[in-house]
């Protein structure tokens, strides 16, 4: 059993080595859901004109696509060993639920992809040209199939729902395989992450042929190549924007502490305002009643309509989620904690009696979590619903980093905004057969590749640290959910894991700059 300290320690180097494992992991996969349709794009040209410019083209950026691909595999393996590993506890209590979509990701999209990536790399001489180019987009789709799969399982996080809680095993199970699927959170966050990841791939192919460009080299290829990432970049840009504004909704609808968070709104209003920019007073210069800024630039109303749909509505804050708001029927997490510890003091009753035999307790215990009563539908209703919270040591846990929420979602934002300036201005220059006489415009090309990595990082920071500290909003938080481990035994993996991907990562950089300076094939 461990101690309360070593407990602490236990979650947080977790944590840290969780964290570490998925920022890495998610360095290697936007490029990979971009550039596979990128790459299909390129071939497609290659099959209706049959220029073999085209061909030359994608084969290029199909070895920038296979080298990422290849690394994004073995960090993604290692993360879904982490949850049996480092967080069994969480596994346990809903891995009926989670594990569906990640065996799906395993079983279709990953085999999808691995069917068809061997035909894609070596059978240009050895295939049809028609078949082929179905190759390159089923790989392609393949990738983004995999991707729809883990956001699946990630948004249940976010939001649980299609599941039913089994008191037997103290776990809960999959009533409905589509609500899952199809649940608001999955669809907007599935929408939103792959158009982020189709902007970065746009933004890393006009990057790279920048520098082709800068250097006076293959100047052909370069262009075509910033032409068609330009468009694809385009249309995914402007998808990201309206995707962007629905997950923003269901944040509101589903995690409204997240909400606050993101805007370091601490007291509750109508007709509140979106900050543009500001800068946030540190925690022992703002008291309960202070102001949270030390300067604020808002749009007045631009929050409530985002979030709600009208400009009047009501955005609670922090205390108001903290400290409760009667007028707005919203419970205090003071009185969530002892309705939490209520709930699960019922459960351990109910699984003494299980353990014991003891029919008459069973039947009584068992009466609380039969939905079919009106006691059971009471219970889950007043309740069960807070079951997570019982966990808790003190209201204010449930406040995540509001400076890093504050600051990465307006990173994330001022980025998207940059973006969709640059691929404006970039179609332009490069439908007027100009991009390579303004050398600034191709330095900013360039460096907006680190931008769009920043801006990804940035919105993840958001949705992980954002829910803290919650592994699965409002049901379990991360304290409940660590493995009973050796602290010793965590640190020592954290950094072997670390070393590890540090080496992976300079491999890669190293691998993909090095057939950059190559170039492509010579004809």
């Amino acid at each position: 059993m461990l101690s309360s300290t070593d407990l602490v320690s236990v979650v947080e180097w977790s944590r840290a080595q969780f964290a570490m494992t998925a920022i890495y992991h998610w360095l290697f996969v936007p490029l990979t859901l971009g550039l596979g349709f990128i790459c299909a794009i390129m071939e497609s040209v290659y099959y209706r004109t049959g220029d073999p410019h085209w061909k030359r083209t994608t084969k290029f950026w199909m070895r920038i696509f296979g080298i990422n691909f290849a690394i994004g595999v073995a960090t993604g393996l290692i993360l879904e060993f982490e949850f049996g590993t480092n967080w069994s506890n969480y596994s346990h209590f809903v891995g009926d639920i989670f594990g569906a979509p990640l065996a799906i990701e395993g079983i279709l999209a990953f085999f999808l992809e691995a069917t068809f990536l061997a035909v894609m790399f070596f059978g240009w001489e050895r295939v049809s040209k028609g078949f082929h180019l179905t190759s390159t987009w089923l790989v392609a789709i393949g990738a983004n199939l995999s991707a729809l799969w883990i956001l699946v399982a990630n948004s249940w996080m976010q939001n649980p729902v299609g599941m039913t809680f089994n008191p037997a095993t103290a776990r809960n199970e999959m009533t409905s395989f589509w609500s899952v699927l199809f649940s608001p959170t999955a669809m907007s966050k599935f929408s939103h992450t792959v158009t982020s990841g189709f902007v970065l791939a746009a933004i890393v192919v006009i990057g790279v042929s920048a520098w082709y460009l800068l250097r006076q080299r293959e100047r052909r290829m370069a262009m075509g190549s910033i032409k068609v990432a330009a468009i694809f970049g385009g249309a995914a840009v402007v998808l990201l924007a309206v995707t962007g504004d629905t997950s923003a909704r269901e944040v509101a609808r589903t995690q409204p502490m997240k909400l606050a968070a993101m805007e370091a709104l601490y007291d509750g209003q109508a007709h509140a305002g979106l900050s543009v920019i500001g800068a946030l007073r540190p925690e022992s210069q703002r008291t309960g009643e202070g102001e949270a800024f030390y300067f604020n630039v808002q749009v007045p109303g631009l929050l409530s309509w985002m979030s709600y749909g009208h400009s009047d509505a009501f955005v609670a804050g922090i205390n108001d989620l903290v400290g409760g708001n009667p007028d707005r029927g919203i419970v205090p997490v003071a009185e969530k904690i002892e309705r939490g510890r209520e709930a699960i003091g019922e459960l351990a009753k109910y699984q003494r009696a299980l353990r014991d035999g003891d029919t008459v307790s069973l039947a009584a215990q068992f009466a609380l979590y039969d939905p079919a009563t009106t006691e059971g539908r009471a219970f889950k209703e007043d309740y069960f619903r807070y079951f997570g919270y019982g966990y808790l040591s003190s209201p204010r846990d449930v406040v995540p980093n509001v400076a890093l929420v504050f600051y990465s979602f307006r990173v994330m934002v001022a980025l998207g905004v940059l973006f969709i300036a640059l691929f404006v201005v970039v179609l332009i220059r490069a439908y007027r057969d100009t991009v390579d006489r303004r050398r600034w415009l191709l330095h900013i090309m360039l460096w907006s590749i680190p931008l769009a990595y920043l801006a990804s990082i940035s919105g993840w920071v958001v949705t992980e640290l954002g829910r803290q500290p919650w592994a699965i909003q409002d049901l379990l938080p991360t304290v409940a959910s660590v493995s009973s481990l050796d602290v010793a035994s965590v640190k020592v993996t954290f950094f072997i894991f670390l070393a590890l991907f540090t080496i992976l990562l300079i491999a890669e950089l190293k691998i993909i700059t090095g057939q950059i300076k190559k170039g492509p094939d010579k004809e």
